[in-house]
């Protein structure tokens, strides 16, 4: 059975940082992509940024590049979302996926989601 698991979100003040964290049990970490999404209140849920399994390629939406970081420890079978300069805009739940390497994550595996509040 898969299993991602979110950690790491919280309240923090703008300007500040977090860095989520994500554990995959149950897939062979190393050959997935993985994916970070977030959801507003009222809002759909966005494309926050993936890394791919074999390569380690990455891309992010425009509103992540320069503040977002997504890395992944495969020994670890986590992958990670490091923010920067959060913005109360920032404020949403976070789910990380796990999906194929060439997947996009429609049909993937989802956590629970974390959330993170960013104060003015």
């Amino acid at each position: 059975q898969v299993h991602l698991v979110e950690s790491g979100g919280g309240l923090v003040q703008a300007g500040g940082s977090l860095r989520l964290s994500c554990t995959v049990s149950g897939r062979t970490f190393s050959r997935d992509a993985m994916g970070w999404f977030r959801q507003a209140p009222g809002e759909e849920r966005e494309f926050i940024g993936s890394i791919r399994g074999s390569t380690g390629w990455k891309d992010y939406a425009d509103f992540g590049k320069g503040r977002f970081i997504i890395s992944r420890d495969n020994a670890k079978n986590t992958v990670y979302l490091q923010m920067n300069s959060l913005k109360p805009e920032d404020t949403a739940v976070y789910y990380c996926a796990a999906d194929q390497e060439l997947g996009n994550f429609k049909n993937g595996y989802w956590g629970q989601g974390t959330q993170v509040t960013v104060s003015s």
